[in-house]
Order: structure tokens, then sequence, then C-alpha cells
């Protein structure tokens, strides 16, 4: 790289390559005298120290295999050097003083020359050392060596050497976390990084080379000369030391902070878990020890928070240009690994991340077999998320999301998301997330995008964005063209409508007919075996399609309690808030159904309801929880039309001979019997007209909005939200959501359907009436049965 190399020089500089006699005679000079100081220096000291020279004798024997044990070292350029400096006892310091003290300044620089070479490899030299406070043990190697003149220099040359000696501890530092973040545990992300910071390394090693080259071989090599070649790359490595200082830094305080963490527990996920069978001990115990393994053990600065490190870096120094290109090569280059990871999931739904430093989690303790209830969507909605717990259609989080660093700081390894796919993050999950359900099925997946799967992409670059878009449509179309055509969706909601909104309701008029004595019977007691006998003998006579798929269930509360409960905890089921039941109205409320449910149990036919069986990947429109919307208001529709057709027996039962005969002689009796019939036509009316609002003015112009909205859908997104929308508003305008509403309306529904139970005590009524009306004392029960009508009247007519 141009940084770390020296520039070429000028070409009439070949000429003055040989010395002249002169320039050598200077120069053998020179080194005569400094071996003269050296031999009178150890002369000196013979008698005080003997064991320096003992050392000095032994140099090749003792450090020698020492050093080739250094593997650090072994590769140098300056390897040839290492054993004659690395020898030199540091009990030699003062005697080193002198001697560099009383040499000139041309002398002095020769040797720092020398020196300094040497360190800018981190290794110490004669008259440049480690600092007094460093020691090999205790100090961090990622925040590197510190180096310093220990013997007095010239003013001039110590100024350049300070200048230089930095490089020696970025040099250091760098080597150091390039070995140390090379393991397997930091992942590749930080593995595609140390590649490309050796890269750089081997650049600056090929400067210290020519350096030396030229060191050996030109007299005209200064001090200043070697600190214009080394200039520009102080700043380079700073840069890198800066960044490794704060991935180091960071990895130090979550070792610190992960002993203290702890996780608290969610009531409302745990309850999410008990109801899709994830709550059995076995599983409990299973998932405590995962947790407990994962919490003790800190997250590495890996994956997606490499790259975020180094992007707000690159961000925050955007007006150094020399820091823009060092951290977007670094960017570009640890991000290969990452982008690979996104491209391979994106494009065949296939999550190949062994290091977890992805921003797709996949939960596989989460499998088919271990739900004790096949909720098969919700199996796919937590099979794979976002490791950051974010989720698209609900503020809600996921659990399972690591603490941040520090408190409102980023997310720790492969949940922290690069800010560069913050906003892409989500297509990114579907994508992947939908191919799979291609591959599930069985269905091959083939990438759709054979020009760009063969370009490189970066992190930077507008070409991965486009890539992301094309992969989400492409994957979006592809399930599209699945549920639509090969898993016939539009037919499977038209069977749905036909069988839950009562579209053909043939069926369900045969059956009651046919399960009139069965459905009469408790709850508790009733044979779902038998009922769904009749249902499909009901069905045996009409052209349904898929109507082995139609299941008979019992549900174990009322339809307008269950509602009334729901309201009263979440407010309003899909409509405005606000509205919901007041707690003391709540409890009220409560309390009468507990009295109800002691003194009278609840009939099969309040508690009848439909089931449809969908196998995946249908169950990801047709979900339970869009099951539950279609039970809801088919348990609706239903009682509507039972008590429609009670109403309607009612009717026949009174046309009977003692409604029709002719009293005269008992003017009141007729006019009580005037007022039953009036009751029982108004109550019909009531009910006919909601069951006509709801099937012509709700539920059918909605449908035929979804099916307008279904010809022109062009992601599964809009298909899933479409296909909620429509049933939230069907609940919404078939007044089941509004507490005020439902509450008066069902006491009304209820009043009607009771008064239609009483029709054979109207009869009898009416026969002891017209007994009562010839024989010769009189009617005296005339008044209880006034009593009793009026009930009836006075809560019909209150709502």
């Amino acid at each position: 790289m141009d940084p770390y190399t020296p520039r070429t020089r000028p070409g009439g500089r070949k000429k003055n390559l040989g010395l002249s006699a002169k320039e050598y005679t200077k120069i053998t000079g020179t080194i005569a005298s400094v071996r003269r100081n050296r031999q009178l220096s150890d002369d000196v000291y013979e008698d005080g120290d003997v064991r320096v020279r003992s050392s000095r004798e032994s140099r090749g024997k003792i450090h020698e295999p020492s050093f080739i044990a250094e593997t650090s070292f072994v590769r140098a350029p300056l390897n040839s050097r290492v054993g004659a400096s690395a020898s030199i006892p540091k009990t030699k310091g003062k005697a080193r003083e002198d001697v560099l003290d009383n040499l000139p300044v041309d002398i002095q620089e020769a040797l720092i020359l020398e020196d300094l070479l040497y360190v800018l490899m981190g290794i110490e030299g004669m008259y440049i050392s480690h600092h007094s406070e460093y020691s090999l043990e205790d100090d961090d190697p990622l925040k590197g060596i510190t180096f310093v003149v220990s013997s007095p220099l010239d003013s001039s040359l110590r100024d350049l050497t300070e200048r230089i000696l930095p490089l020696g501890t970025y040099y250091t530092a760098i080597s150091s976390f390039v070995e140390s973040r090379s393991h397997l545990d930091f992942g590749l992300v930080n593995h595609a990084l140390c590649a490309a910071v050796r890269d750089m390394l081997k650049d600056y090693q090929t400067l210290l080379s020519q350096l030396e080259h030229a060191f050996n071989t030109s007299p005209q090599f200064s001090l200043q000369k070697l600190w214009f070649y080394v200039h520009p790359t102080v700043h380079t490595l700073s840069l890198i030391y800066q960044l490794i200082l704060e991935l180091a830094t960071t990895d130090d305080d979550d070792d610190g902070s992960s002993s203290s963490s702890s996780s608290e527990s969610d009531p409302e996920q745990a309850a999410r878990d008990e109801a899709l069978g994830l709550g059995g001990a076995k599983l409990k115990a299973v998932l405590s020890d995962m947790k407990k393994s994962t919490s003790d053990a800190p997250i590495h600065v890996k994956g997606g928070e490499v790259l975020t490190v180094i992007y707000e870096r690159m961000q925050t120094m955007s007006g150094d240009p020399t820091a823009v290109k060092v951290y977007g090569t670094l960017l570009a280059a640890a991000g290969v690994p990452y982008v690979e990871m996104l491209r391979v999931w994106i494009t065949t739904g296939r999550l190949e991340d062994p290091y977890e430093e992805l921003c797709v989690k996949e939960s596989k303790f989460i499998s088919k077999g271990i739900l004790e209830v096949d909720y098969t969507d919700e199996y796919w909605e937590r099979r794979y998320t976002l490791r950051d717990g974010s989720t698209l259609s609900s503020k809600r989080q996921h659990t399972g999301v690591p603490p941040p660093r520090t408190p409102g700081g980023r997310l720790p390894g492969g949940a922290c998301i690069p800010p560069l796919l913050e906003g892409w993050k989500h297509k990114i999950l579907l994508a992947g997330k939908y191919l799979n359900v291609i591959r599930e099925c069985g269905i091959e997946v083939q990438a759709d995008q054979k020009d760009l799967t063969k370009e490189s992409l970066s992190m930077e670059d507008e070409k991965l964005y486009k890539f992301i878009e094309d992969a989400y449509t492409h994957a979006n179309r592809t399930l599209l063209r699945l549920l639509l055509q090969d898993q016939q969706l539009i037919p499977r909601l038209r069977s749905l409508k036909r069988y839950f909104f009562l579209s053909s309701s043939s069926f369900l008029t045969h059956l009651l007919d046919l399960a009139q004595t069965e459905l009469k019977k408790p709850a508790k007691g009733v044979s779902i075996v038998k009922l769904q006998s009749l249902l499909d003998l009901a069905l045996t006579g009409e052209d349904a399609a898929f109507r082995e798929d139609v299941r008979v269930s019992i549900a174990s509360s009322g339809l307008y309690e269950w509602l009334l409960k729901v309201i009263s905890v979440s407010g309003v089921i899909g409509g405005e808030e606000g509205e919901g039941v007041p707690d003391e109205e709540a409890k009220k409320d409560r309390e009468r159904e507990k009295e109800k449910d002691d003194k009278k149990p609840m009939l099969a036919i309040d508690a009848l309801t439909l089931d449809y069986n969908v196998k995946f990947p249908l169950s990801l429109v047709i979900s339970r929880k869009t099951i539950l919307r279609y039970q809801l208001l088919f348990r609706f529709l239903l009682h509507l039309k039972h008590v429609e057709q009670s109403l309607a027996s009612m009717w026949i039962e009174q046309k009977t001979t003692p409604w029709r005969r002719s009293v005269p002689n008992h003017p009141e009796f007729e006019q009580w019997r005037l007022r039953v019939a009036l009751l029982r036509a108004r109550m019909l009316a009531f009910v006919q007209q909601i069951l006509a609002f709801t099937t012509f003015e709700v539920l059918e112009p909605n449908w035929r909005t979804l099916e307008a909205k279904l010809a022109k859908v062009t992601t599964v997104d809009q298909l899933l939200r479409d296909h909620v929308d429509f049933l939230d508003t069907c609940l919404k305008e078939c007044m089941l959501t509004s507490a005020k509403l439902l509450r008066a309306y069902s006491r009304m529904i209820v009043t009607c359907s009771t008064f239609a139970l009483y029709t054979s005590s109207f009869t009898k009524s009416a026969n002891q009436a017209l007994a009562a009306a010839e024989s010769s004392d009189g009617d005296q029960a005339m008044n209880k049965r006034w009593e009793f009508l009026k009930k009836f009247e006075s809560n019909f007519n209150h709502w």
C-alpha cells in the first residue's frame, strides 16, 4: 500500500551507489572508534561484574533456544540481529548511557537507527528498552509494549525518536490482537478482520525490510529520512490500534459484567409457553440448564457488533480521509463472511451461522416433535427470530435477548445489527423464513438472481440493498405461488366461508334437526363422536369441498361470557381502546356467571362449534389465531340460527287449537294470547334482522373486499395482514368487540332464547285458561300468567 512503501529515488541516484575513498575511510574510522569505546567500557566494568562477560560469551548458546521458541519473531526480516541484541543484559544500561553520551551526534544517530529497526518489529534494542513499569505477565498484550529511550540523546535525535517509538507499541498490540482473535470462538467476522489487518502488517513489514536495506547500503540514510518514510504509517497504525483497543475494552467490560447479570422471568412468556405445550417439567429443566450455560459465558465482540464498531468509528472520523480509507477497507473485508451468510439465508432459506454472528436466530429446541399442541403458526413465528428481539407486527419483543453492554448501549455479538442493515432486518428475516417454509414442504429452492449471486457484495455497496430487496420479492413471489396455486388457498378460504359463515346453511339446518336430542344435553355429557358422525351425514348430500377437514368441537365456556372476559382483560378485540369493562362491573358479571354455572350447566347447543384442520404451509395464513376468529363468528351465527329456529317452532306451536280457538267469554285470555304472539313476532323479527345484517351487510361485503385484495396481493405479509384485517373488521362490525354493545345485545338474545324454551309452558297455560273459561269457577291463575309474560316483555323492551 502507498503509506507503507518508501518513495522511489531519482534516477541520478544510481551513479552514487558506490562509496568514495574518503567516505569509506570515514565510516571505517567511526566503526573502529565505537569498538574501542565498547572494549574500554567492558574493561572498566570487568572486575565489578563478571556475569556480564560470561553472558556475552554464551550469547549464542544460551539465548538461541529461547529465541527459536519465540514463534512471533521467527519470520521477522531482522531475524539475524535478534540474537546479538536480545542477549545484552539490562545491568549494563548505565554503561551504555555513558558510552552513548560520549559519542558524536552522527554515531548516536547510527546506533539509534539500528535500535529503531528492532523496536519497529517489537523487539527491545540496546539503547531503547521497555518501560520500567512493563511486565510481560501482568500487562495486557492487546495494549502493546511501551518503549522508552534509556540513554541520553541529542535533543533533535530524541524528538524524532519519540515520534517513531509509538509504531513499536502499535505493532505489538496489533500483532497480539491478530493472534488472539484468530481463535474459533471469535467467529468468522473477526477472522476476516484479522486477515485484513494481517495484510496491512505485511505491507508494514515490507516497508521495514526496505528501510533495513537502505540502512545497510546507503550512507545518506538518516533518522530524518526514516521519519519521512514511516510518518504516514504512524497515523495508519494508530487508527488500527484505536480500533482494537475499543474491541478489547468492550470484551473486558463484558467479562466483568457477565457474572452480575441475571435473567428475569417473563410471566406473559411463561403463559404463552404453557399454551404451546412448552411448560413440561422436563423441558423447563432443559431450558434452565441452557440458560445457565449461556448466561455465565460472556458474549465476545463478534459478528454484527464488530461491523458496528468499525462503522461507527468510520462515521465519527469521516473528516479524516485516511481513517475513512482504512476503516472502509477493514469494514469491507470483515463484512465478507457476514454478507455471505446473509446471501445464503435470503436466497436458500438455510441459516449457516456456526458462531451466532448473523442478526437472525434459530431456536432449534422449538421443533414439531417437542410441541404437545401443534400450533404450527406459533412454531414458525418463534423458530426464526431477530436476535435483537424486535418484531414487525407488534410492539412486544421476543424473549431471550441478551442485555446490552451498557445501559442503553448496543447489544452484544450477533444481536447488534449493523446500522447499514437496520432498516432491512425485517425483510432479511422474512425472505429467509419464507424460503425455509418452501424447503420444509420438500420443494427445492432455486435462486432467481443468477447474475447478482456471482458478484461480490460488500456492506457499503448499493447492490447489497438491491439484492436484499430482490431476494425478498423473490421469496414472497415463490411462497405466494405455492400458497395460491399449489396449496389452493382461495378455495380453502371459500370453504371456510361456507362452513363458518353459513353462506350455504342447509347443512347446518340439517345438522340441528339430526342432533336435536343430542344438543339438548349438558355440554359435558355430549358425545363428540356422535355429533361428528351426524355432521358427516349432513355434509354427505352436499357438494362441499374439503369437508373431511371440518370437525365438531365443544367449547369450555359460553360465547358471550368468554368475549366479555377477554374484553375485560385486554380492552377491545380489534377495536378502540378505552371501551373495556370497568373493574367493578366486570367483577359483578363474573360473579353472576359463576352463580349461573353453579345453578344450571351449559347446554351442548351453546358450546357447539366447528374446527378446521389445516396442514403446513397453509397454517401460516389459516392459523390457530384466525381459526379462533372464525369460530367466534360461527358460534354467533349458530346462536342466532338456533334462536330463529326455536322461535319459528314456537310459531308453529301457536298455530294449534289452544291458540286459535275463539273464547268470547274470556277476553282477558284472548288479550294475553295476543300479547304472547306479538312478543314472539317481535323477537323473531329482531333475530332475523340481526342475522340479515350480519350476513348481508357485514360478512358478504367484507368477503368481496378480501377477494379483491387477494387478486392484487404481491407479498405474503400483505396477504396475512389482509386476512386478519378482514376477520377483525367482521368481529367489530358484528358488535362483538365493544363491551357495552355486547352486554346489551347478549342479554336480548338470551331473553329471546329463554322465551323460546317456554313454548310448551305457554301452551300448557293456554289449555288451562281454556279449561277455566268453560268452568264456572273462573280463571284464578290469569294474574300469574300476566306477571310471567311481563317479565319477558320488560327484559326485551329494556334492552
